[in-house]
């Protein structure tokens, strides 16, 4: 009896917690909850004749409905195979870009094309060729030269003599009226590679290096600049590089329609300068039609359009100028803005298609609705003059519209995190809803067990800004338990990373299912808030948003008594969250307790140039060592617990940036935890030994007891 009063007096947290059974959940996420959604998934084809669309959903068991809409009665009607039309068009959407990023630990990796503007100046190569409008000239590049011929004649004369191996000439421009050529010139950049030791190859007994090229902040970069040739008098224009002395890249060439002036966009190292230059194709002159002077950066990876109108001698760009992200029209030639085309407290996230003819645009927009999360995408059409048309207004996140061949109506889905898809068919013109099509079925889902996350929104640092985020619960959840708590995070300021679209398997859940409470917060220095929101971030990477992440939790906690605080919270993620959860240990040792840090960019000045010179700028300064995880004013303050996990050859982060953590550690005489995963890559903590590692550190450290003890 005493034995039995003993154990009813225990904590609740000693009841079924990282015990065989809380594992065995943990690992059954798929096939618990996989392939229970049903009438989620819409691919319509189109009529020819535009007043039908047709489409398959999937059901239980295998099995299909087709249903057939007609546009202009407005009905559906399901409908056999057979009684489908014969003739059909599938939409092509719109390329996808600046999506939000996955939700997985190569989150920076796997938004590859959100990257693809940042990688340009390592990629591009110099090119060049080609005959000239009129037919009469053939330019070419020759031993790194600009050559010149006549179309009809094989003898050609150099039109420059200063290009060499390491500064060569490529990237040429004819003008329209054949009189005038833009060559560009490109010194080579820096050569530094970094070496990987694969120590336990399959095919020898020997370990084998292997080396490949990846520049890092402060290294030499190709930086391309425009030279002008005269064609008639066959000589060199001089051009002063005043207004672009030291680019990142230059991109959006163009010549003007009349051939008088030569335009590009000048993203200058450090990303502070942004400009849109013209080059006088008669003088050589360069003046600025655009010129961004930000004190802290140009977010040109995520936020910079640019489409030339020639005909009206305008441009159309996007700027944060004023806080938020928008567009603008502006003349050509004296660079006024002739028309705000957007504007308020909300951002143009992408254009998705531009309608010259009609001067109308198609948008992406968050933000818009201040009763939603602000988060949520939606699409809008909006003139040149600046009228915007709302297309969606569902309270949730919206997927890009699929277009019918005639543009007058498009099939878009909306949902949230704790909302399966609704997908509708609406009217282009207004954005009028001509019917609803689906409601996904998630009737097995929850059959199953299924819980959504829960949203939650709480003020951050200073009590001032909206912080949001979501908590996963372990399905066998009793409120009158308690539960550590643990942070997946990834503090990227490229996204927002919080899921906030409809997802059967969430991938915390499955540390939930261990008996935790797993939270997922976008703090300040993320993106697509206000200018003021992301500029956190600038040469601030330590920040991690923690001044905000640790007020939401603590309101959360307090709001759900079943949030156990009192051993500290722990926190784990990958790559830049790798980053951060070390982080979180050393800066915040108070608060956070334990960590999980996997193929983290310790150090910003061991990683990718492109990725952290855009937040921490350059020249590289003391900030990028202040917020270094080998800083040892940072490492002493580490009382916790920490693993870090490396994969050896990790060919996104260099695998030296936690080996030099891990020194910084021992020097201090701190007692920690190192895994390094024989031949493996980036996010080694993602297979299934480094998932089960992980999720026994948790169990021990927070739990307090021995992983499937039971």
């Amino acid at each position: 009896m005493r034995a039995l009063l003993m154990l009813l007096l225990l904590p609740a947290t000693a009841f079924a917690q990282g015990t065989k059974a809380d594992y065995e959940r943990s690992l059954s996420l798929n096939q618990r909850f996989g392939g229970k959604v049903f009438r989620d998934r819409v691919e319509p084809t189109w009529a020819e004749d535009g007043k039908r669309v047709w489409y398959a959903v999937a059901l239980p068991d295998g099995k299909k409905e087709f249903v057939l809409v007609d546009i202009v009665k407005g009905t559906r009607e399901v409908v056999t195979e057979d009684k489908l039309p014969k003739d059909g068009i599938k939409p092509t959407p719109p390329k996808k870009k600046n999506e939000p990023a996955p939700e997985n630990p190569f989150a920076e990796q796997e938004a590859s094309e959100y990257w693809e503007a940042a990688e340009e100046v390592l990629q591009r190569q110099p090119r060049g060729g080609g005959t000239s409008p009129d037919g009469k000239w053939v330019a070419s590049v020759k031993d790194y030269n600009v050559v010149l011929r006549a179309a009809d004649g094989k003898d050609e004369t150099p039109l420059s003599s200063d290009g060499k191996a390491d500064d060569r000439y490529g990237r040429l421009f004819w003008s329209p009226d054949s009189t005038r050529l833009v060559a560009f010139k490109t010194k080579a950049g820096g050569d530094r590679k970094v070496t990987l030791v694969e120590t336990s190859p399959k095919d020898q007994l020997q370990p084998k290096t292997s080396t490949y090229d990846y520049l890092k902040p402060g290294d030499p970069i190709p930086m391309s600049k425009p030279k002008l040739f005269d064609i008639a008098a066959q000589k060199s224009i001089p051009v002063s590089d005043d207004l672009f002395p030291t680019p990142w890249a230059i991109t959006d060439e163009h010549w003007s329609k009349d051939g008088k002036r030569f335009l590009f966009c000048y993203n200058q190292r450090g990303h502070t300068v942004m400009r849109v230059l013209s080059l006088d194709a008669e003088s050589g002159k360069v003046t600025a039609v655009v010129n961004e002077e930000c004190k802290t950066f140009f977010d040109y990876a995520g936020k910079q359009f640019l489409r030339y109108l020639d005909d009206a001698d305008e441009l159309l760009w996007m700027s944060e100028r004023d806080g938020w992200n928008h567009l603008y029209r502006i003349d050509a030639k004296t660079g006024d803005v002739k028309k705000r085309i957007t504007k308020g407290e909300w951002l143009v996230r992408r254009v998705l298609k531009v309608d010259v003819e009609k001067q109308v645009m198609d948008i992406e927009v968050m933000g818009y609705d201040p009763k939603q999360d602000p988060y949520h995408s939606h699409f809008a059409r909006v003139t040149f003059d600046g009228k915007l048309t709302m297309l969606t207004d569902g309270d949730g996140t919206h997927t890009a519209p699929k277009y019918s061949p005639d543009g007058k109506h498009f099939v878009v889905s909306y949902s949230r995190v704790d909302l399966p898809p609704v997908t509708e068919l609406r009217r282009s013109a207004d954005g009028k809803k001509v019917l609803e099509l689906e409601r996904a079925d998630v009737t097995a889902l929850e059959k199953a067990g299924w819980k959504p996350p829960e949203r939650f929104a709480a003020k951050g640092r200073g009590g001032k800004s909206d912080i949001h985020g979501i908590i996963h619960r372990p399905s066998n959840f009793d409120p009158k338990r308690k539960y550590p708590v643990i942070e997946y995070i990834y503090a990227g300021p490229h996204d927002f990373h919080v899921p906030k679209a409809f997802r059967p398997i969430h991938r915390p859940v499955a540390m939930a299912e261990l008996g935790f409470v797993v939270v997922q917060i976008d703090g300040m220095g993320t993106n697509w808030r206000s200018k003021a929101f992301h500029d956190v971030c600038w040469k601030n990477l330590g920040d991690s948003g923690f001044p905000d992440r640790i007020p939401w939790i603590k309101t959360a906690a307090a709001e759900y008594p079943e949030m156990d605080l009192t051993k500290g919270v722990g926190i784990y993620g990958g790559s830049a969250g790798g980053q951060s959860s070390t982080r979180a240990v050393f800066a915040h040792p108070d608060f956070y307790s334990v960590a999980v840090s996997d193929c983290g960019c310790h150090d910003n000045r061991m990683d990718k140039i492109w990725w952290n010179e855009l937040w921490m700028s350059w020249p590289v300064g003391k900030h990028y060592a202040e917020q270094s995880n080998t800083n040892p004013d940072a490492v002493k303050q580490f009382a916790g617990k920490l693993m870090l996990v490396v994969g050896e050859l990790d060919k996104n982060v260099d695998p030296a940036s936690t080996m030099q953590v891990a020194a910084a550690l021992i020097k201090a005489n701190k007692d920690f935890d190192l895994l390094v995963v024989p031949g493996a890559g980036h996010g080694a903590c993602e297979s299934p030994y480094g998932q089960r590692r992980r999720a026994d550190f948790f169990v021990r450290h927070l739990l307090g007891v021995e992983p499937r003890a039971k």
